[in-house]
């Protein structure tokens, strides 16, 4: 008898302790903020862009244009409206026709690199 008790009580705990896990699938989301509306401005290309806390990123791979300074076919101009989700180096934006671009946290920087004319 006392050992079916014993039995019985460790599979009880066994059982509460696994619903008390952590959701590890959860835990990079709570390191990123939420996808908020975002317009990318893309006049001259993709470049880069500016939160609104004020922090610069740069596109990973560099600059995105057709080649003659203006965005790829596809794209809005001056802007492309969609989400950005921001981790603390990386920036990615997304939108309703499937672009996604990433864009890399400008440790400092006051300014955009290049000013579009």
């Amino acid at each position: 008898m006392r050992r079916q008790a014993i039995v019985l009580w460790c599979a009880l705990v066994g059982l509460l302790a696994g619903c008390s896990g952590v959701n590890d699938s959860a835990a990079p989301a709570a390191a990123e903020s939420p996808a908020v509306p975002f317009e990318l401005s893309t006049h001259c290309g993709l470049h880069e862009l500016r939160t609104d806390d004020g922090h610069f990123f740069e596109r990973v791979g560099g600059p995105l244009t057709d080649g003659s300074g203006n965005p790829p076919h596809g794209w809005g101009n001056p802007i492309q409206s969609g989400q950005l989700v921001v981790t603390e180096e990386l920036a990615v934006f997304t939108d309703d026709l499937s672009h996604r671009e990433e864009f890399r946290l400008r440790e400092g920087a006051t300014d955009f690199l290049q000013i579009c004319s």
